[in-house]
């Protein structure tokens, strides 16, 4: 079996795998990949089966509240269902809880059934919507006790 390990990535290795993951149609430009991890509040992991990346997750301090909010993050479909999305996570949630963070908060859209299935396993509650056009762009919010 292989073994997946986590480690620390920098905005390039987390914008390009990003734009690699196929939910992402409409990413970001790499400016606000910049401005939102560029400093010491954030935290970008890359995960590796067999010194191959295969995933990746990313987030930052949000100053108006404190918290620590899970910007974003992927896996590539030929490794989704081995756990490489939970361990990123609960590396995340370690950290976070280092940092003394007391709540992670993240925002997924309605059609990301997989995504929102995982938030709610992982101990995420829904906190509200934002409704959208088409239904299926909806914007979901959730946050996390730590």
């Amino acid at each position: 079996m292989s073994t997946t390990t986590i480690r620390r990535g920098s905005i390039d290795e987390v914008y390009a795998l990003a734009k690699a993951i196929p939910e992402f149609k409409d990413l970001y430009p790499k400016s606000v990949f910049e401005k939102n991890l560029g400093d010491n509040k954030s935290l970008m992991l890359i995960a590796e089966i067999e010194n191959s990346v295969v995933g990746f997750k990313a987030g930052y301090e949000q100053e108006q509240d404190g918290s620590f909010y899970s910007w974003m993050g992927g896996v590539f479909p030929k490794f989704r269902g081995k756990g490489v999305a939970r361990r990123l996570a609960n590396q995340m949630e370690e950290w976070a809880v280092k940092k003394r963070y007391s709540k992670i908060k993240m925002t997924t859209r309605n059609k990301n059934k997989a995504m929102l299935i995982f938030a709610i396993s992982n101990g995420f509650e829904l906190t509200s919507i934002e409704e959208r056009t088409p239904i299926g762009e909806n914007r979901i919010f959730l946050e996390k006790e730590l």
